[in-house]
């Protein structure tokens, strides 16, 4: 599968850093674009910087030369992970300026699968209605609520269970955070 992980300048890089740290590049086709403030947060969250497993390819936000930026070679999948709201809304409203927003605008005309990872709250009206359009479009919205009944103790195991469906809703099998009513082992 190709897939395209997406990283905006929302608070919450660790969640990127987690989804890309269990996409295996030897199983997958990975990608990776970051937009231009996902560096700043990137720089303030995670000191070391990210992590990057070999074999992920990493592109340019300015170089349309990109595959994905043509539907003749969209990703299977794309996540935007985690996702402004002004990214979602420029991608709800077909802004395509830059490579991540028009590989998300790809995705969405060839109907494959975009799923958004805002990191966002209160939500605004406005929010709400490109969140309605983004639905009505085929997107995933796949806001970052941790769930609390694993009971985890690390802000790791928090953020697993939300990268954990995202591995779901990709169809990538996964063993991040346990099932609801799951045996333990």
């Amino acid at each position: 599968m190709k897939i395209l992980v997406a990283i905006t300048g929302a608070t919450g890089i660790l969640y990127a850093q987690r989804l890309l740290d269990n996409l295996d590049p030897q199983e997958h086709e990975v990608h990776l674009v970051l937009s231009n403030y996902a560096h700043q947060v990137i720089a303030e969250e995670l000191p070391e910087g990210l992590k990057l497993r070999p074999g992920v390819q990493q592109h340019s936000l300015k170089s349309m030369n990109m595959p994905f930026a043509s539907g003749s070679n969209p990703p299977d999948a794309m996540v935007v992970i985690p996702c402004t709201m002004g990214t979602l809304g420029r991608i709800a409203h077909g802004f395509s300026e830059d490579v991540l927003l028009r590989s998300a605008d790809v995705v969405l005309k060839e109907k494959r699968k975009l799923i958004l990872v805002p990191r966002e709250t209160p939500l605004s009206l406005v929010h709400v209605k490109n969140f309605e359009l983004l639905l009505l479009a085929g997107a995933t919205i796949l806001p970052a609520n941790p769930s609390y009944y694993t009971r985890p103790t690390t802000v790791v195991e928090v953020i697993d269970t939300v990268v954990s469906r995202v591995l779901d809703h990709l169809g990538v099998p996964n063993k991040l955070a346990p099932r609801w009513q799951e045996e333990r082992e």
